[in-house]
Parts: C-alpha cells; structure tokens; sequence
C-alpha cells in the first residue's frame, strides 16, 4: 500500500503554538493558575519514551538487514570492500564538517539550561563523569560480554557490533537457514518502522509539549541560539553537498559534478519535498540508473543498502545536535568525549529510519550514550523539519555520488558522459 506523506505544517504550527505559549507562561508566570509545566513535562517525557521504545529493535534490525543483504547478492568481496570504502569515507568527512560548523559557530553559547533531575547532582560531577571516558574504556565497551545486557540497556556501541557481526556471520551459513534469519530482520525492520510512523502521528503534539517547556525554563536568547544551530548544519551540509562531495566526484571519479547535480535533481527534489530518503529511493534509482548511466548491477545494491546505512547528511546532524545540547547546559566535552560523538554518530546514522524526522531517534541514543540530559531534544526540534528536509537532500546526493564512485573504479564507461535528458 503507497504511503500517504504527511504536510509539514502541523509540526510548524506547533513549534509556533509551543514557542509562543512556552514564552507567555514564561513571562506571566501568575496570569493563570494551572501547573502547565508538569503537564508539559510529563507528555513530552512519554513522547520521548516512545521514541526510545524503538531505538534498540530498529538499529538491531537495520543493520542486520543491511549487512545481510551484501551476502545475499553475493558482494562481500571486491564490491562490498568498495561501498563500505566509500560509505566510510563521506560518512566521516560530513561528520568531521559538522564537528567544524558546529564548534566555530558555538550555537548554544547564549543559553544555559538548568540542569535536569537525574543527570547529575551538578555539572561540575557531570564534567568529571564524562572525562573518565577514554579511548581503552571505548574500544572495550565495543564488544559487549553479554548482549542481552547491552540490550536492555541499550549500549548502543555494543549493540551495533554485535549487529554488524551478526549480519555478516548469516551470509555465511547454509542458504536456507540465512534465507529465513533475512526474512525474520527485514521482517522487525519493516515492522519497526511502521511503529515508528504511528509514533510519528504524534509528533506534532510532542513537539508543542517539548518546546512549550523548553522555552517555559530559558531565556528570549534561545531563539537566537536554535538559529545559529540551524546555520552551523547548514553550513555543514553545504560544504558536504556543494565542496566535499564534489572533490569526491571530480578527484577519484573523474566526472563532472554539475552534471551528477542536474542528473539526480528530480530525486533531489522529491527528497528535500518528502523529507524521506525510502519515498525518494525509486525516483534516485531511476536518476542514477538512466540519467548518471550508472549500470544496474551496481545501482540495484549500491542505491538501495545506502539508503539504509549511508546517512551523511543525519551523521552530521547527529553529531551538530549533540554537542549544541551539550554547550546549552553549559557542559564542555573534552577532546575525547567529542571523539566519541564523533564515532557514535557514525555507527548511530548506520540505523536511522528513512522516514521524517528518524534523525531524532538517532540523536536521543547518542544523548543517552553521553550521559546527556535528552530533555534538550525539546531546543533542536523548533527547527528540525527544515532540516530534515535539508538533511535527507544531502542522504540521497550523497548515496548518488558513492554509486558513482562504485562505478567508475569498477571500470564502467557510460557514467555521467552526457547531460541528462530530462523526462520528468
């Protein structure tokens, strides 16, 4: 059955509803006499809640069905090796750019959230938690000695080893036994992700019930800090999108980067219009098949597996939010604490649904993996839709480029030799 996408406007008009009566109550705090915020609280906590249900079955799940399905066409050699080079390589660069935008624009600089109960009993033993972090105490947490308990306590670096090393040992066993394990995963996958749409009717009023309490609690100066988040990700997607992925295309594939942009500007479009990069993934194998020239064999594996590991643009947008909700309550991350957000960004993007707003869920699971208060949420999200839309532009470009790059080294000559005909 084809999926109705959802307008955006309920979830704007509830960031404005949140924002102006988060504001009023803020300033007119004896005006009306109802506990307005543990109301606000409260939902937003369950709307949170929910997102969180799914976070350990949908990234188990994804990655799983992602790995398997390079065995299943028979591509864990040289093909395997060359999109997992290349997922690699744009997923740490966009991440990189973001970690840049984000530390020389400081967004949440002009805002101090008071610290939330539970996170600590201050932020000075919050900083002295998060120093204990190193690289040994990391590289140990990443094999797990009981996965039921990285499980249930959703250790998401434990968790996604184990996934990766799950996916890959199927592909590796009789055939039959590995046909049914794939079906199972695919199975959880698309039922987790239809979960994740029935959540996702709720968005808009746990988007009012977070952002009415977020702006409830902090200052006029918030606005002027969720704007400077929006510009340091879009300043970080635009270098990605319009320099990084460009010097990609031109330095090892040796084609012309305009011509890939009008090439694959249809699936573009239905991207940044759907805020959606599975709704965009028949009009991007069409781009790529018929208007970059990129041959079947690679675009069918290539495209479609992107799609479900190759996050760029929600990489470095996790990572952007991360560290904004960090500097909002005034906590600096050392060096390597930043590493590490670094890393789980990466591993975190591997999951992401490629629905509207599956970014979100990502970014609670590294805020939980930090030890950061996933309150914070509630600031990122008076501007998420506008770039959930920017972000998943730059998700299908980018899974674009890598199918090319697959292309090119394998020896492909028809990629990207003319301009494309527009049939749409």
């Amino acid at each position: 059955m084809k999926r109705k996408h959802r307008k955006p406007w309920g979830v704007l008009v509830a960031i404005v509803l949140g924002i102006a009566v988060g504001s009023f109550l803020r300033d007119h705090p004896h005006t009306i006499e109802f506990p307005f915020f543990p109301i606000f609280d409260t939902l937003g906590k369950v709307f949170l809640n929910a997102l969180t249900l799914v976070v350990v079955p949908l990234v188990f799940s994804s990655i799983i069905s992602g790995i398997a399905r390079i065995g299943q066409e028979g591509s864990l050699g040289r093909l395997g090796f060359k999109m997992a080079f290349f997922y690699l390589s744009t997923n740490v660069t966009a991440i990189l750019l973001g970690l840049l935008a984000v530390n020389l624009i400081n967004p949440g600089a002009n805002v101090s959230l008071p610290s939330p109960e539970g996170l600590s009993l201050s932020i000075q033993d919050h900083l002295a938690s998060r120093e204990q972090i190193t690289f040994t105490s990391m590289l140990v947490s990443i094999v797990p000695s009981n996965i039921l308990k990285a499980l249930s306590h959703g250790e998401m670096l434990g968790l996604i080893f184990f996934s990766l090393l799950f996916g890959y040992a199927i592909s590796k066993i009789e055939s039959e036994t590995s046909s049914n394990l794939r079906t199972f995963f695919l199975g959880v996958f698309q039922t987790m992700i239809e979960i994740t749409h029935i959540i996702m009717r709720f968005l808009p009023y746990g988007v009012f019930c977070l952002v009415a309490k977020v702006f409830m609690t902090t200052s006029g100066d918030s606005l002027r800090s969720v704007a400077l988040f929006g510009l340091a990700v879009l300043l970080g997607l635009s270098m990605f999108t319009f320099i990084a992925l460009p010097l990609f295309l031109k330095g090892i594939a040796k084609v012309s980067p305009l011509r890939h942009f009008k090439a694959m500007s249809p699936a573009l479009v239905t991207a940044f219009s759907t805020s959606s990069s599975s709704a965009s993934l028949p009009i991007t194998i069409d781009c790529v098949e018929k208007r970059a020239g990129v041959s079947h064999r690679i675009c069918s594996l290539v495209v479609p597996l992107g799609t479900s590991i190759n996050m760029c643009g929600s990489a470095l947008y996790e990572c952007v939010a991360a560290l904004f909700i960090a500097q909002a309550y005034n906590i600096q991350l050392s060096f390597t604490t930043q590493f590490l957000t670094v890393v789980l960004s990466l591993l975190a993007s591997f999951g992401v649904a490629g629905v509207p707003s599956g970014s979100l869920i990502a970014v609670l699971l590294i805020l939980k993996a930090l030890g950061l208060p996933q309150e914070g949420i509630g600031l990122i999200m008076a501007v998420d839709r506008l770039l959930d839309m920017c972000r998943t532009t730059t998700n299908v470009f980018a899974d674009s480029c890598c199918a090319v790059l697959v292309a090119k080294s394998e020896g492909e000559k028809g990629v990207l030799v003319q301009d494309p005909v527009d049939n749409y």
